[in-house]
């Protein structure tokens, strides 16, 4: 047999690893300068698929060739300075406040692409629109760009904005266990993290795990020379109904400080699924059985209790970053963490845990970056509920915001929106030859009669537009669908 030599035993690692690290950046995506935090948790936790649910079971393509979401803006940037206008003085600036269709002081070959496909019939009776460069906040076309409208789950866009400014990307919900008042008595005490799990093996990189949690609860517990206790669970975080507006939907689950794999009763991680009725009582009872394979008996079962405000905790578990719950809430159009972080925003700003208090502080905090929030109306933080109302304008004013430079902690409202023909609620959209393909990113919207398309796309100036596009009396989704990705591509390809 012929002897291997080093450097064939050289050349073999590293083409392996070469091909393993190709495979790690085909799966999760594209990389941003401020790139997508859950994308990357979820690299360094799972190995072959990364941690992202592509659904299939299979590899999923290479995404398409993207540039970075901020590579507009920073060509931007140089040209702004290069006229003597710095673009910290520009950044984020609201477009203007017309009402009538037209280009404003914008592109007239941008206007003139979207003028003839804005009046496609299978876009509606009512519809609004408004694109503006993000750098300048000139205005590049707009069709009743305040028209108040139903914005279905682009809201989510608001709902990310409103939490990132109130907490920061990088803060954690904690679900904890402490002492309970009555004798050998334990508390699993919810903090309304929407990334908690009971599975093995958490599905999304580092986020709270309910398994994790009852180890180091059991070992305390045993440390401590007990056993056996009795286990309540503590859910008052939120406040008002727990039970979306829409009543029971396979979309949502019941709103609850404490739930695991968000309620769900299969295996699913994201979309429409079966629901539990009582998330808290059944991660409760999953807590005790993680409990009882690790050696500590629950006596009875579980039942609602009160923790006491200044206990200290036996066991925590933290939640991913929240910059990566935007990111996955954004791409997957994920309804339950949507309602969540709005709860979040609304404790976050003195107000109660309840849809009204959410709905509060999300119209507070935005009107506090300076955003115009006239006529909008935040009925819930997932777009689920018909009584929300914006704008087509306020939504590219809060993208516009995000690509502030002065305001990094947004970043993850671009980062976290689907990417055109390769992922998310986008994945099956302007795919193959589209000149938006791997260019677009936008947040879908879709109800009854209602679809919305909104957005980022660098140009090919170099410029980082946001666009966004609201038809409501539509007559389908699929011809709503395909007339607002024609709008969007319009709009990546048009110089």
């Amino acid at each position: 047999m012929p002897l291997v030599k080093t450097w064939q035993l050289i050349a073999a690692s590293a083409v392996a690893g070469l091909v393993l690290s190709a495979a790690t950046v085909s799966v999760t995506g594209p990389w941003d300068s401020g790139q997508r935090k859950a994308e990357r948790d979820r690299a360094a936790s799972w190995s072959r698929m990364g941690g992202v649910d592509h659904g299939s079971g299979r590899l999923p393509e290479a995404a398409p060739s993207a540039p970075g979401v901020l590579s507009g803006l920073a060509a931007a940037l140089q040209a702004e300075k290069q006229a003597g206008n710095p673009l910290g003085e520009q950044a984020g600036r609201q477009p203007g406040t017309g009402t009538g269709e037209g280009s404003g002081s914008g592109s007239d070959a941008l206007a003139g692409a979207l003028r003839p496909l804005f009046a496609d019939p299978a876009l509606g009776s009512l519809r609004s629109a408004s694109v503006i460069d993000t750098a300048t906040g000139r205005v590049l076309y707009e069709a009743k760009p305040r028209e108040p409208m139903t914005p279905a789950s682009t809201v989510k866009i608001a709902t990310a904005t409103a939490v990132l400014a109130a907490l920061g990307p990088e803060h954690r919900f904690r679900t904890t266990v402490t002492p309970g008042a009555a004798p050998g008595q334990i508390i699993l005490v919810g903090g309304g993290d929407p990334s908690l799990t009971a599975r093995k093996k958490p599905p999304a990189g580092s986020g709270g795990s309910l398994v994790a949690l009852a180890a180091d609860t059991a070992q305390a517990l045993k440390a401590a020379g007990t056993d056996s206790v009795s286990l309540g669970y503590d859910d008052s975080l939120y406040s008002g109904p727990a039970r979306h507006p829409i009543g029971l939907n396979p979309n949502v689950a019941p709103l609850s400080a404490l739930t695991a794999d968000e309620g769900r009763l299969n295996d699913s991680l994201s979309g429409p699924a079966d629901r539990s009725e009582d998330p808290s009582g059944d991660t409760a009872r999953a807590f005790a059985d993680l409990l009882a394979d690790r050696g500590i008996k629950v006596t009875g079962a579980p039942a609602k209790a009160r923790a006491a405000a200044d206990a200290e905790p036996l066991a925590t578990t933290l939640s991913t970053p929240l910059g990566g719950l935007v990111e996955r809430m954004l791409t997957n159009s994920d309804n339950d963490i949507a309602e969540a972080l709005a709860r979040q925003s609304a404790l976050a700003s003195g107000q109660p845990g309840s849809f009204e208090g959410a709905g509060k502080a999300v119209a507070a905090t935005l009107a506090s970056l300076g955003i115009d929030t006239t006529g909008a109306r935040f009925a819930d933080g997932s777009g689920l509920d018909r009584s929300d109302k914006v704008s087509a304008g306020l939504l590219t004013a809060l993208l516009a915001k995000a690509a502030d430079p002065q305001r990094p902690e947004l970043r993850p409202v671009l980062t976290g929106l689907p990417v055109a023909g390769f992922n998310g609620t986008l994945r099956g959209r302007n795919s193959g030859g589209s000149p938006a393909a791997g260019l677009v990113r936008a947040k879908t919207g879709t109800l009854s009669g209602v679809n919305a398309l909104a957005g980022t796309v660098v140009d090919p100036s170099g410029r980082l537009l946001a666009f966004a596009f609201l038809a409501a009396n539509t007559p389908g989704p699929e011809g709503a669908e395909k007339a607002l990705d024609k709008l969007a591509a319009a709009v990546a390809g048009t110089r």
